[in-house]
Formats: C-alpha cells, structure tokens, sequence
C-alpha cells in the first residue's frame, strides 16, 4: 500500500499525516466541524496547504473551538483581536467573511435544520452548481475552495489516491 502522494513521505505523527487519515475525504459528523472544515480552506486561498496546517490549532482556538455560534456573534473588537492574533492567517478579509459565514450557517440551520442537511440535499449537485449555490450564500467562496470544502467532506470523490489505506476503506 502506498499513501497519497502530498503525504507519502510525512512521519506517522506529523499533521499532514494526521489530516490525511483522520480527516480528508470523510464527511463531518457536526456543523461545527464542517465550519471548521470551510474556515480552513477560507484560510489556505492563496496559501499552502502546509502554512494552514501548521496554523490549525491556534485557529481553531480563535475561531471559538469552531462553535458556528459563537463566532456568529464576533464583533469588531474580536475581528481586531484576530487581525493582531499571530497564530491564525491575518488576512481581514478571510476574517470577516468567515464571521458573516457563520452567520449564514446559522440562518441555514434555521430553514434546514442543520447545515449538514442542508450540504446532503444538495449533493448530486455539480461542481458548477455547488459553487453557485455556495456564492449566493457565503462569502470568499471560489471554485477551488468549494471544491476542496466538498472533496475535503467526501461528497466529491479525488481525496485519495487509488492506491491508498484511505481510499479503500470508502
């Protein structure tokens, strides 16, 4: 068995490994974990994946462990806070469109319920269509963020390669 090929060579314990066959290509289990999974790849445009990664913990500790609600309600004194933050990408745009996100979310949830139901509805959509539907809702969305937002939850296929542990556990 061989892994992908952006993490073949990482040791066991480092966290490209861990993304790998922990995370990538299996769909969250709660909300807060798929805002998690879109403040990431908000994070990486323009960026390497490798750069993020490094960066998670101390993003997922100022993004409020994830919790769509209360980042829903982060004012201008936390956006400050985040832009002076040295743990996270600084980048104002990423944070304040990662705030009004949230906001979305909770809106989704409101008519949807969750907003995991909401991503399972709309799973037969193409790529296309899912990055239409995610524009009209969120905000720093491009066809590249959706596409890994989506390949990054298993509802589109491409997270493994043929040959790896991972992709044959699918």
């Amino acid at each position: 068995m061989s892994y992908c090929s952006y993490c073949r060579e990482q040791s066991k314990d480092s966290i490209h490994r861990w993304y790998h066959d922990d995370v990538y290509g299996k769909m969250s289990t709660n909300d807060n974990e798929l805002f998690g999974r879109l403040i990431m790849e908000i994070n990486q445009a323009g960026l390497s994946w490798d750069i993020v990664l490094q960066k998670y913990p101390g993003i997922k500790e100022a993004y409020a462990q994830f919790e769509v609600q209360k980042v829903a309600k982060f004012e201008t004194k936390e956006i400050t806070m985040l832009m002076k933050n040295p743990q996270i990408i600084r980048h104002e745009l990423k944070i304040k469109s990662i705030v009004y996100n949230a906001q979305q979310i909770l809106q989704i949830q409101k008519e949807f319920g969750t907003f995991k139901t909401w991503i399972l509805m709309n799973k037969q959509n193409s790529l296309d269509n899912w990055v239409k539907v995610f524009k009209k809702n969120f905000k720093f969305v491009g066809k590249e963020i959706v596409k890994e937002f989506l390949t990054s939850n298993g509802i589109l296929n491409g997270a493994h390669d043929k040959n790896c542990p991972e992709y044959l556990k699918k």
